[in-house]
């Protein structure tokens, strides 16, 4: 039995060994496609090149600015949480300026000092919270830019794909009907090589779909720190305000009527 075993994992070994890798074979088949493709077939596969080429380049610089972002913004929060004035976040802000969090203390800081010098209760908190979603809006846009590309290219990559595919079956069946050969060996190569764009349209689309929604949620929860911090801040002038209360302004000094003096008596 042990004798029998061994012969079979030899045999299996040997033909295992004369077989080609399968990779090689798949990619020089893959490559052969690519180089017998038609014209619109490889200006298709051009273009989803190139867009896979940049919803990449947008992927990854959002995912660095946002990680800066969140890093500047746990430091940030950490400063202003420590410190009792705000003159002295005022003084350090622009340390954090990666982080949309200065953006919103600025706007704040700013409309504060402009309605009573930065002392006492605001007399316009209104006015505080529009500057603080304005500053919110402004962040969040910024953030956002090229946004719009990525979801373009998620969407429309597939459909590139697509139109190539047809152009090539309609090519293929073109030249079957030419031919008057109509068996599959024939239809075969010119139909692989057409689906070849459905397939590189795929790729091209589900890696941007997967960054979009992904992008999309952590651009959500910049907003919504944005505004929690908004709420906070004014929440500490406030109280701030209340803690100290400003001092009461002092009475003016009593002024006194000046006294007529008694005409004197004139001495001859």
């Amino acid at each position: 039995m042990v004798w029998t075993l061994a012969l079979a994992l030899h045999f299996l070994q040997e033909d295992a060994a004369s077989l080609p890798p399968a990779n090689a074979a798949s990619s020089s088949a893959i490559g052969e496609m690519i180089h017998n493709s038609g014209p619109v077939a490889f200006t298709v596969l051009v273009l989803l090149l190139l867009a896979s080429i940049f919803s990449w380049a947008i992927m990854l610089s959002k995912w660095s600015s946002l990680g800066k972002a969140d890093k500047q913004s746990k430091r940030f929060l950490r400063a202003f949480r420590k410190s009792s004035r705000l003159s002295e976040i005022a003084t350090v802000a622009e340390q954090f300026r990666p982080s949309p969090l200065v953006s919103v203390f600025n706007e704040i800081h700013d409309e504060y000092q402009r309605q009573n010098g930065g002392r006492g209760l605001p007399r316009n908190p209104i006015a505080l919270e529009r500057a603080a979603a304005t500053a919110s809006s402004e962040s969040l846009t910024l953030m956002e830019s090229r946004m719009t590309w990525l979801a373009t290219i998620a969407a429309i990559a597939p459909f590139i794909g697509l139109f190539g595919t047809v152009w090539g079956i309609i090519d293929a069946f073109h030249g079957l009907g030419t031919a008057g050969a109509a068996t599959l060996r024939a239809v075969a190569p010119g139909i692989s090589e057409a689906l070849i764009t459905t397939a590189a349209g795929l790729v091209v689309a589900i890696p941007a779909v997967v960054g979009y929604n992904q992008l999309t949620a952590r651009l959500r929860e910049q907003g919504a720190r944005m505004d929690d911090f908004g709420r906070e801040l004014l929440n500490a002038i406030e109280n701030s305000a209340m803690v100290t209360p400003t001092q009461p302004p002092q009475p003016p000094a009593p002024t006194y009527a000046p006294v007529e003096e008694a005409p004197r008596r004139r001495t001859f």
